[in-house]
C-alpha cells in the first residue's frame, strides 16, 4: 500500500490535483484493511460475564480464570485451531483441563516469577477442537503490575493465522518504515552538505526518522519477546515520540507556509498536548489519539491560512489532512494512523519539491542576472560616449604634454585591466575595488582637468564586496559634482561594522548640482542595487541623499538570519 500511495503522489505531481484525489480514495476503498489481515475463520462465543479481580491478596497467590467458549463454525478444518491469550503473568493455559502451553513461569518457594509476555499463542489438539462448548482455563501468578487490573482475555482462530497476521502487517509497516529511514538518511546529508541550511530540511529529516523509530517501537512487539512487566515502556516511548512528532509536524507546515503566528500557536499546540497527557495519564491509546488530533487541527489551520492567502501547495495540504482523517477514522487505529502519517509525510515531501523548483528557478534567475550584470559591467567601460571622449582628451594631452599624456593611458590602461579581471566574479576584495576606483579617478582627472582626491578611513582589508559598486557610486558623483574653482573633489570612504551590520559611507565633498529627479531611479544605482541583491539577498540597505558637505551615500549589510 505505501507503494501504491507513493505512486499516487507523483503521479499528482505530473497530472492535476482531481485526478489524485479520487485515484486515492479508489486506493483506500479498494486496498485491504487492516481487519482483514486478521479475519476470522473461527465463529464462536465468550461469556464475559466473570469477574475481573482474580489475582488473589498475596502477590504470590495463584490465580484461576475460567472462561467459557463456544465454537460455533469453522470455515478452514484443515488449518488447526488456535488460541491467542492476552493478559499478565506467567501462567499455564488449559483446553479442556487439557495442557495447551506455558507463558513464563509461576513464582514457587524459593524461585522467582520469570514474566511472560502480554500476548501468546496456543495449538488446540485437533481432537479437542470439534465444535460446541469447551472451557479455557489459565492458571498462573502476577507478581509485578497487579495495580493495573488488565484482566484475561482469550480469541479463536486459525493456528497458522494468528502467525501469519503479524507477518502481513508487518510487510507493509516495514515498507513504510525503511522509506522513513532512507528520507531521514536523505535529507540529513542534503542538510549537512547544502550552503543554504534550511531549519525545514532539516525539520523534515528528524520527523521522518521519528516516524521510522515510531513504527519500530510500536511493531517491535511482534519480533522480541517483551516481558509484560515492560509492556507499558513499550506505550510510553509510543507516547513520547508521538507528542513530539505532533509538535514538529505543524511546526514544519508553519515554517514551509510562512504562517505568522508561530510562537503563539505552538505555544498552544504544546499547552494543549501537555493538558492531554496530563488529563489522560495512563491512557496510551486514547493520549496518542488525541496528540494526533491536536496535531492535525493546528496542521490544518496552518494549511487553510496559506490556502486563503493563495500559497502554492496550501489547498493540496489541505485535502491530504482531510484524507488522512478519514483514513484514520475508518481503518484500524494500528494501521490507519501510520497510514495518516505517510500521507502527511508524502504532502511535506510534495512541498519540498515546491520548494526545490522554487529554488531551481531562482537559482536560473541569479545565473542569469549574473550574465546580465557581467555585461553591464563590461559596458559601463566601453560605451562609445566614454571611450570618444576619453580618446579625444588622450588625444589633446598627448600633443600638449606626451609625458602626461603616457601617464593617462597607463591609468586608463590599468582601469581597463582591472574591470576585465573582475567581471566574472560576484564579490572581490575591497582593495581591489578601492583600486578601481583610484585608476578612474585619475583617468577622470585627466579628462575633465578636475582635481580628485581619494580618502579612505577604518577598511578592513579582508572584507569583500560585489565589483564596481564603489566605483559606480563615484561615476555618479562626478557626473553630478560641480567643478571647484580652486581646490579639488574629493572622495571619502569609511567602513564601520556593528554587532548586526556593516556599512560603508561615501560622501562626496564637493557641491552639487540641481538634480531634476531622485537619484535612485538612475541606470547605476539600478546597478548597485541588482549587485547588492544577487550576493546578500534582502539583507541589505542602500541609501543616497543631500548633505551640507555635498552628497553621502550608504551601503549597510546585515548579518545573514
Amino acid at each position: 500500500m505505501h507503494f501504491c500511495i507513493r505512486y499516487l503522489f507523483y503521479l499528482y505531481i505530473m497530472h492535476k490535483s482531481s485526478i489524485f484525489i479520487v485515484l486515492l480514495l479508489l486506493l483506500f476503498s479498494s486496498c485491504k484493511q487492516y481487519t482483514e489481515f486478521i479475519k476470522s475463520d473461527v465463529t464462536y462465543y465468550v461469556d464475559d460475564d466473570k469477574p475481573q479481580n482474580f489475582l488473589g491478596q498475596s502477590t504470590d497467590s495463584i490465580f484461576k480464570v475460567i472462561i467459557d467458549v463456544e465454537l460455533l463454525k469453522r470455515e478452514n478444518i484443515s488449518s488447526p485451531l488456535g488460541i491467542q491469550v492476552t493478559g499478565f503473568g506467567a501462567f499455564d493455559v488449559y483446553w479442556d483441563g487439557v495442557f495447551v502451553g506455558r507463558n513464563g513461569k509461576m513464582v514457587k518457594s524459593g524461585q522467582a516469577e520469570i514474566p511472560g509476555t502480554e500476548m501468546t499463542y496456543y495449538q488446540i489438539p485437533e481432537k479437542l477442537a470439534n465444535l460446541g462448548k469447551h472451557t479455557v482455563t489459565v492458571i498462573g501468578t502476577q507478581v509485578y503490575l497487579r495495580e493495573s487490573q488488565r484482566g484475561m482475555k482469550v480469541k479463536l482462530e486459525s493456528f497458522l493465522r494468528l502467525h501469519r497476521a503479524p507477518l502481513v502487517v508487518m510487510s507493509f509497516m516495514n515498507l513504510m518504515a525503511g522509506a522513513f529511514l532512507i528520507a531521514s538518511i536523505y535529507y540529513f546529508f542534503l542538510y549537512i552538505n547544502s550552503t543554504r541550511k534550511e531549519a525545514t530540511v532539516l525539520l523534515f529529516g528528524i520527523i521522518c526518522l521519528l516516524f521510522f523509530c515510531l513504527l519500530i517501537v510500536e511493531y517491535v512487539k511482534f519480533y522480541i519477546d517483551i516481558p509484560y512487566t515492560h509492556f507499558y515502556t513499550r506505550l510510553q516511548i509510543v507516547g513520547l515520540l508521538t507528542f513530539i512528532i505532533s509538535i514538529l509536524v505543524p511546526w514544519y507546515f508553519m515554517l514551509q507556509f510562512d504562517f505568522k503566528r508561530k510562537q503563539l500557536f505552538l505555544f498552544l499546540l504544546i499547552a494543549s498536548l501537555i493538558t492531554i497527557y496530563i488529563v489522560y495519564y495512563g491512557e496510551y491509546d486514547r493520549t496518542a489519539i488525541y496528540f494526533s488530533y491536536a496535531m492535525c487541527i493546528v496542521s490544518f489551520i496552518v494549511a487553510i491560512d496559506a490556502a486563503f492567502r493563495k500559497i502554492k501547495g496550501g489547498l493540496i495540504v489541505v485535502i491530504g489532512l482531510l484524507v488522512s482523517v478519514i483514513v484514520n477514522k475508518y481503518i484500524f487505529y494500528d494501521f490507519g494512523l501510520f497510514i495518516a502519517f505517510t500521507i502527511i509525510v508524502l504532502l511535506m515531501l510534495y512541498l519540498h519539491t515546491i520548494r526545490a523548483k522554487a529554488l531551481e528557478e531562482a537559482h536560473n534567475a541569479s545565473l542569469l542576472l549574473s550574465s546580465r550584470l557581467q555585461l553591464e559591467l563590461v559596458k559601463k567601460n566601453i560605451q562609445p560616449h566614454f571611450l570618444r571622449n576619453t580618446l579625444t582628451s588622450l588625444i589633446d594631452w598627448i600633443e600638449e604634454s606626451p609625458q602626461q599624456g603616457v601617464v593617462f593611458i597607463r591609468a586608463l590602461a590599468d582601469e581597463f585591466d582591472i574591470m576585465n579581471s573582475i567581471a566574472e566574479d560576484t564579490l572581490i576584495p575591497i582593495q581591489q575595488e578601492i583600486e578601481l576606483c583610484r585608476k578612474h579617478l585619475e583617468v577622470m582627472s585627466f579628462r575633465k582637468e578636475v582635481c580628485y582626491n581619494w580618502e579612505e578611513k577604518n577598511i578592513d582589508a579582508n572584507e569583500e564586496i560585489p565589483p564596481a559598486v564603489i566605483h559606480t557610486i563615484i561615476e555618479n558623483g562626478i557626473t553630478h559634482s560641480l567643478p571647484p574653482k580652486q581646490g579639488c573633489i574629493t572622495f571619502s570612504l569609511s567602513f564601520n561594522r556593528e554587532k548586526q551590520y556593516k556599512q560603508y559611507t561615501l560622501f562626496t565633498i564637493a557641491k552639487n548640482r540641481n538634480r531634476k529627479r531622485e537619484n535612485s531611479n538612475g541606470t547605476g544605482f539600478k546597478y548597485i542595487k541588482a549587485r547588492l541583491n544577487e550576493n546578500y539577498g534582502s539583507n541589505w540597505e542602500f541609501d543616497s541623499f543631500a548633505v551640507e558637505e555635498g552628497w553621502c551615500t550608504t551601503i549597510k549589510i546585515f548579518a545573514k538570519k
